[in-house]
C-alpha cells in the first residue's frame, strides 16, 4: 500500500497568491502580466510596490510578492 505524500507546501512570494486573487478580484497571471513589462523596463522594485498599492489598491505585503515574483523569475 503506497502512502500519499502530502502536497509541497508553496513558500515565498507565490504564498500570497491565493489571498492576492482572493483579495482583489484577478487572477494572479493578470498581475503577474502588469508587472513584467515595468521590470523589464528597468523600474525599481519599490517603485512598482508602489504602483500597485497606489494605481490598484494593493497592500504591500502583497504588492511586494507580486514584484518579488516576477523579479526571481526574470533573474
Amino acid at each position: 500500500m503506497a502512502s500519499e505524500q502530502p502536497a509541497a507546501k508553496v513558500k515565498g512570494p507565490a504564498s500570497y497568491f491565493p489571498s492576492i486573487e482572493k483579495t482583489y478580484g484577478r487572477p494572479i497571471d493578470e498581475w503577474l502580466d502588469m508587472v513584467r513589462p515595468k521590470l523589464a523596463a528597468g523600474e525599481k522594485h519599490m517603485d512598482v510596490v508602489s504602483w500597485l498599492k497606489d494605481e490598484h489598491g494593493m497592500g504591500h505585503g502583497h504588492a511586494n510578492a507580486v514584484v518579488a515574483y516576477v523579479k526571481a523569475e526574470q533573474g
